[in-house]
Parts: structure tokens; sequence; C-alpha cells
């Protein structure tokens, strides 16, 4: 559903959104192959907020040097 990976020099963060089974959505974030976040949500509207916030990060990352994985 929503899956990015930025990179700086030799650190990566990756961001993901996937349904899951029965219900809901997973968010994941990894930095450096490390999990730092796992949250679960059954509300749609919970997703949308917390796509807008990973969005905002990802620009302000992005105007920090990051940069979008091929």
């Amino acid at each position: 559903m929503f899956s990015i990976a930025l990179t700086y020099d030799e650190h990566v963060k990756r961001y993901s959104v996937t349904p899951t089974q029965p219900s809901g959505w997973e968010l994941v974030l990894t930095e450096d192959l490390t999990r730092t976040k796992h949250l679960h949500f059954d509300d749609w509207h919970r997703v949308e907020r917390a796509l807008a916030l990973l969005k905002r990060e990802i620009l302000d990352l992005s105007a920090k040097g990051w940069h979008v994985e091929p």
C-alpha cells in the first residue's frame, strides 16, 4: 500500500504501511535493519493521519539530504 526507503551515506530508513489479516493495517519503520516502530491500526482515519505524518517526515529528511532509494 505504501513503501519507501531513504538513504543518507550508509544509513537507510524504510517506511511501510500494509493491510493485515483479518483486518486493519500495519505501519513498520526500520532504521539500518532495526525495527524501530511497529503499529497496528483498525481505523482507516488513523492510518491516514499516520501517512500524513510519515510524508511530512520524509519531506523533512529529503530537505536534509536523504534520498529516495530506487
